[in-house]
């Protein structure tokens, strides 16, 4: 589902990684998030730009909130592991959270990170699927 969406930012778009998850989810899930609010995600792109944590991870993080956070993190029951759910399904589904290590092993020269993004669009589906 997000993934249709993620070509069209991602490539088209040239949005980064965490920009395009988090604009991909708000287009299929209708998350209603205001013009320019993929801002909010900008600076996690290229793992916070020095290659660490996936800004596709953070994008994706950050939709899980607009969809399951109820108000306040803190007073959302389960919200903490539900987050951590999320990125431990990552880190075994693709070997790593870290970009350094999903650019080594996912990146191409002529798509960039789109393979990586894919994964997590896909991963964020399945979670979402999975906690309902």
């Amino acid at each position: 589902m997000i993934r249709d969406f993620v070509e069209t930012y991602y490539l088209e778009g040239d949005y980064n990684c965490a920009e395009t998850l988090l604009l991909a989810a708000n287009d299929a899930y209708a998350l209603g998030l205001p013009e320019g609010a993929h801002r909010l995600v900008s600076a996690f792109g290229a793992g916070m730009g020095c290659e660490r944590a996936c800004g596709a991870v953070c994008g994706a993080l950050a939709a899980l909130g607009c969809l399951r956070a109820n108000g306040r993190a803190h007073a959302t029951e389960g919200f903490k592991e539900l987050s951590a759910g999320f990125v431990n399904k990552v880190e075994a589904e693709c070997g790593s959270i870290e970009c350094s290590a999903l650019m080594e092993r996912y990146r191409k020269e002529d798509t960039r990170c789109l393979d990586t993004v894919l994964r997590i669009a896909d991963a964020l589906d399945a979670y979402l699927r999975e906690t309902e």
